[in-house]
């Protein structure tokens, strides 16, 4: 039994993994976050209510192994970089060293917030640069740094030039321009999780997550929000810019499923694609949302809002091939799992 770190743990993702560790290990999971976007655990545990408070810390589960600090993740490191018995002097945990570490603290968002408040994103950089001089300290078991496919150079992703990205597409030796801040962030960090790797012998690995969607995602993201106004049934249904613009939608499950089998597998701070490899309009997902609601509504295109580029899908040979790992669930299964739950939150 050990203990694993998880950053951002209350994210979307974060609190994805507390539970897929928390069912899968008899390890303790010891997860920070701000909740300055995140959701208490209170929220999206099952039991909702902490056993115990204690120094600070809320201890969840019958077998508290989920422990949870409310923190920038930035103090927490700080702390730790300036005090290695930090977590045991002050919460009274005995933790000399972490054995898998997930990095999700991050400030991020949906597309409102990338083009919206760019240099507010652009925090990531910090947040990531104190978390790798961490990891080079500490040397945790293994380190997952999540970067994403924003990282790759937008001009492969315009509606003439649209081609599946490979992980070879980006190279730090020839670079192209990321996805705003949010995806310069983000190729730094697999920058530094490079030089983790080499210099400092640190086990890391990196992904690249396409446009992961799931039953618990917010209303800021476009997938839960499309649900949601199906589950209504609203007419016209509201589409931001001509919906022709495409994604690569990858259900958290297979998120966390092609993870865990990358970090068996890749040490060297390399960065790997996961999605569908199949690039899907936001027209297509509303006429799937709409065909589970039983209607077929006037479409209305919202040509002021923010979109981003116009397509972006994984190649998924190298990890298909390579990893020999593909997605599970198929995009009907997975969104109707997502709208079902939008029919009983509000409809």
């Amino acid at each position: 039994m050990g203990y694993h770190l998880i950053t951002g743990g209350c994210g979307f993702v974060g609190r994805n993994f507390v539970k897929r560790l928390h069912k899968t290990t008899d390890d303790t999971i010891f997860f920070i976050d701000d909740l300055s976007v995140g959701t208490h655990p209170s929220d999206w545990l099952p039991d909702g209510t902490p056993n115990r408070k204690e120094n600070g810390l809320e201890y969840f589960g019958e077998d508290e192994r989920m422990v949870f600090l409310k923190q920038d993740a930035r103090y927490f490191i700080r702390a730790m970089l300036d005090n290695e018995n930090h977590i045991k002097d002050t919460y009274g945990l005995d933790v000399s060293r972490f054995k898998d570490v997930f990095h999700f603290a991050a400030i991020v968002g949906g597309r409102a917030k990338i083009d919206g408040d760019p240099m507010l994103v652009a925090l990531d950089l910090s947040i990531d640069a104190e978390f790798f001089l961490w990891v080079c300290r500490q040397k945790p078991n293994r380190v997952l740094y999540p970067s994403s496919s924003a990282a790759y150079p937008v001009d492969l992703q315009t509606e003439e030039d649209a081609i599946a990205l490979s992980e070879s597409d980006i190279d730090f030796k020839n670079m192209g321009q990321p996805d705003m801040t949010y995806g310069w962030s983000k190729l730094t960090g697999e920058y530094l999780a490079h030089i983790a790797a080499k210099y400092y012998g640190v086990s890391v690995t990196c992904i690249r997550p396409f446009s992961g969607y799931g039953e618990d995602q917010d209303l800021s993201y476009p997938i839960p929000a499309i649900a949601r106004r199906a589950a209504l049934k609203e007419d016209p249904f509201e589409v931001w810019g001509t919906g022709k613009q495409g994604r690569d939608f990858v259900h958290i499950e297979d998120v966390m499923d092609c993870t865990f089998h990358a970090m068996e597998r890749i040490t060297d701070g390399r960065a790997i694609n996961i999605g569908s490899g199949r690039l899907t309009t936001f027209l297509e997902i509303i006429d799937i949302f709409t065909e589970f609601a039983g209607y077929d509504p006037e479409i209305k295109k919202l040509l002021d809002k923010p979109v981003g580029v116009h397509s972006r899908y994984a190649d998924m040979t190298y990890v298909n091939e390579e990893l020999d790992w593909k997605p599970k669930l198929s995009l009907r299964e997975g969104m109707r799992r997502v709208y079902d739950v939008a029919v009983e939150k509000y409809a």
